[in-house]
């Protein structure tokens, strides 16, 4: 880079980072300013500024490494991509104005010093983009596969009793993990029965009642016995309205009534003990 840029920049650092921060503010939207402090905001804004800045003295290998540690806190932050791109495009308006304010851009360098400010700033937000991006889609990865272990978990209730809650939708990849879920889950716990609640499945068709059959002949062949509950009576109609075979299924329109049953099951009952509280 030019000489001249870069002195300018380390001479007025401070100015450019007040009039960057003025005019970044005005622009963010709620995404960027109402989820986190005036503080955090703050201080992660001249982080940004001391990378940008850093691009220009480090070596490329050490301003790779700033940019991953800056990109993963700004993607936990929720800052989008838009608005540090936005901050690229305006710390270069900012320093080329304050360079012709003070008389440093004239009518002969500019083109040459144009030309400088292209050089360093389009393969920065090149980099910026990509480390962002990368960042960004393994973070998205991770909370996936952290998610899909937590959408279908298979809870002991009591010995020999197992209770899988489901919520949302069930595609091929989500039963997928109940079916893994739930042969883990009846082995490791001892199942003797296995309740599956579909009270928060908004809607079940033909291809979810297919995904839960095939998940409780699967219990049955490792040796436990499947009840089906939560049936609604919008549920009830949707599974008779689409001729849905469920008799291999023992069904409760509740989950208590389901714990009850599964008890009787195995041979235990709850029963009100006289004068306790």
């Amino acid at each position: 880079m030019d000489s001249t840029i870069l002195n300018y920049i380390q001479n007025n650092k401070d100015a450019i980072f007040n009039d960057w921060l003025q005019a970044t503010k005005e622009n963010a939207d709620e995404r960027v300013t109402k989820v986190v402090s005036d503080q955090v905001f703050i201080g992660t804004s001249r982080e940004f500024i001391d990378l940008i800045i850093s691009n220009i003295k480090s070596s490329n290998e050490e301003f790779t490494s700033k940019l991953s540690d800056f990109s993963e806190k700004i993607v936990r932050l929720g800052w989008p991509l838009s608005f540090v791109t936005k901050g690229l495009q305006t710390f270069g308006k900012i320093v080329f104005e304050g360079m012709q304010d003070a008389g440093i851009v004239t009518k002969e360098n500019q083109l040459k010093i144009v030309y400088e400010f292209d050089s360093w700033m389009t393969p920065m937000v090149n980099e910026v983009v990509n480390m962002y991006s990368t960042t960004w889609e393994r973070t998205v990865s991770l909370q996936k596969i952290a998610l899909q272990e937590l959408s279908a978990p298979l809870i002991p209730v009591f010995e020999g009793i197992t209770v899988m809650p489901l919520v949302g939708t069930i595609d091929t990849e989500r039963a997928k993990q109940i079916m893994e879920n739930l042969l883990n889950g009846v082995v490791k716990h001892r199942s003797e029965v296995v309740l599956i609640d579909i009270t928060g499945v908004p809607v079940v068709d033909t291809m979810v009642a297919h995904h839960i059959i095939q998940a409780a002949d699967a219990v049955r062949l490792v040796g436990a016995k499947c009840m089906l509950v939560g049936i609604r009576p919008e549920i009830a109609q949707t599974i008779v309205n689409l001729g849905i075979d469920l008799n291999q299924f023992t069904t409760k329109n509740t989950l208590k009534k389901g714990v009850e049953a599964a008890l009787e099951l195995t041979s235990r009952k709850i029963v009100n003990v006289e004068g306790a509280e």
